[in-house]
Formats: C-alpha cells, sequence, structure tokens
C-alpha cells in the first residue's frame, strides 16, 4: 500500500489481437501479463502515482495524460507518449 489510493486498471494481460487493436508494441509486456495500464488523469495522481510505482519496484514507466503503464519487463525506462 504505498499510493493511498486506488488504481483503476485498464489494460493488462492482452492476446496478440487485441494488442494489435489497441497499437501495443510487438514484444508488448501486455502479452505476457507483465504491463498494465493505471487511469490517470490528473497531476496529483501522477504525483501520487509514479512515487508509489517507484517504491513498488517497478523501473520501466510511460506517462500519458490520461494513463500511466508499468511492467516488469528486465531493464529500466521512462518514457512519455
Amino acid at each position: 500500500f504505498f499510493a493511498g489510493i486506488p488504481f483503476n486498471i485498464t489494460s493488462a494481460c492482452r492476446c496478440k489481437v487485441h494488442n494489435n487493436e489497441v497499437g501495443g508494441a510487438e514484444e508488448s509486456a501486455h502479452l505476457f501479463g507483465s504491463g498494465a495500464v493505471i487511469e490517470c488523469t490528473t497531476n496529483y495522481q501522477r504525483g501520487v502515482i509514479l512515487p508509489a510505482l517507484f517504491s513498488a519496484g517497478f523501473r520501466r514507466i510511460g506517462v500519458a495524460r490520461e494513463f500511466i503503464h508499468a511492467d516488469v519487463k528486465p531493464g529500466e525506462a521512462i518514457w512519455l507518449y
């Protein structure tokens, strides 16, 4: 319990067909059940969710206007959509 607010997961494990439909990467973490998209529409939510993800050990995080992607694929990366 790192954030103190609920995380609304809008996408997690995907089949290849759905991953292609939503424009997911060919080797998306979602295909392996190791990625999640968290709804995030305010700066307050970003300010709470991002530190919580880092505290929980996530090191691959993508930030968009309305969501944050987090996954546990090997390596470290932070990106903007």
